[in-house]
Order: C-alpha cells, then structure tokens, then sequence
C-alpha cells in the first residue's frame, strides 16, 4: 500500500477538496444525469467543516478527505473522496476502518449517503453499513457500533 497519513483539514483545503469531489463523483453524477460542474464545486463549499474533516496526503499533497460530523442520533460520514488512481490501494478501508473503530469505541452510530450506482457501497457495506432508505440518487446507509468486520 502506499504511504499515506491524515491530517486536520483547514479552510485552506476547500478548494482542492472541491476539485477532488468534483473530479471523484463526476461519471456517478453524469450516469444519474445530475453532474453541473459548479454545483458539484459548491455543495462542497457549502458544507465544509474544518473542524471534522481529515486531508489525506500522500507525498504532502491532497489527496483524498473524509469527514465525520456529531448529529444527534448519530455521526455522519462525509465528504469521503480518495484521488482515483489511489481508489482499490487500501486507503480507503485503512481510513474507513480507523473511524469506524472509533465509533464502535464510543458506542456511535454512523450514517452516510452514497450516490446510487457507487462502487463504494460494496465498501460501506462490508463494513457493516445496510440500507436505511433510498431515493432516486441517494442511498442512505447505516452502521449500528460493533457491526460488521474491522479486520484486515
């Protein structure tokens, strides 16, 4: 696996985030006919926060994010985008196994959204993440503490 490592985001980091979300959602966006280049830019300006998001680097530059933000019932995983030429490294379950640890320590529940269609359900979903419901782009899952495997 390639070398890499997580570091706090900063309000600096938006707009390489928003090009990564951009350039990472894109063929999903264009298959359920929703891709506009600026909304895509700024859906991610809008919800930014800092202050529960990691950068991931590799080589010192941007390459990827995740979020995990506190709600009320339950923690949201977010703004989860990996460069595409890292995309099957092992980053991404590496990332998405360290939080979910977290989680389960805490005794949180997490909920995400995917895009319908997304390759990166099948990860969410050997994690431990089931349907919660779905719409025509959205497919909204959940992970109870302790569910699924967090070996590898």
């Amino acid at each position: 696996m390639v070398e890499w490592k997580l570091r706090p985001a900063s309000m600096a980091d938006v707009e390489a985030v928003a090009e990564l979300r951009a350039v990472v959602l894109r063929a999903d966006l264009e298959r359920l006919g929703r891709y506009d280049a600026q909304r895509v830019r700024q859906r991610l300006r809008d919800g930014f926060a800092p202050a529960y998001t990691w950068v991931v680097e590799v080589g010192g530059g941007l390459a990827g994010c995740v979020a995990l933000r506190p709600a009320a019932d339950a923690h949201w995983l977010e703004h989860f985008y990996l460069a595409p030429q890292l995309q099957g490294s092992g980053i991404g379950t590496a990332i998405l196994r360290d939080l979910l640890r977290r989680c389960d320590r805490d005794g949180t529940l997490v909920r995400l959204n995917v895009l319908r269609g997304s390759p990166a359900r099948r990860l969410y979903e050997r994690h431990g993440f089931t349907l919660d419901d779905e719409d025509p782009v959205d497919v909204f899952m959940v992970r109870a503490p302790g569910a699924g495997r967090l070996s590898m």
